[in-house]
């Protein structure tokens, strides 16, 4: 990471600098900003980020952060171990 950069996703390693001159191109919803960056889409799937850039939004376009829509969540909503989706049990192996 270069010193003077602030990360905002840190399992995409996505800066500030970077959402801001997104939103300035005219990406204006965390959908699109996702789409454009990534945000979101790391292991944690938008838990941590889209917070941050949420308020970068509001801020941005002067709007009440509640206004503005949440990314989609898809299935699986928590990170879960490879084991229970091939239906092993912990301590099994095959």
């Amino acid at each position: 990471m270069t010193e003077g950069k602030r990360i905002v996703c840190r399992c995409e390693d996505i800066t500030y600098e970077e959402v801001v001159a997104a939103i300035e191109e005219g990406y204006t919803t965390l959908e699109e900003i996702k789409r454009a960056l990534r945000c979101g889409m790391g292991t944690c799937q938008g838990r941590t980020c889209s917070r941050i850039i949420t308020g970068i939004i509001a801020r941005m376009k002067k709007i009440p952060p509640n206004e503005i829509k949440q990314i989609t969540k898809r299935p699986p909503l928590r990170p879960i171990p490879i084991k229970a989706l091939i239906g092993e049990k912990d301590g099994e192996n095959r």
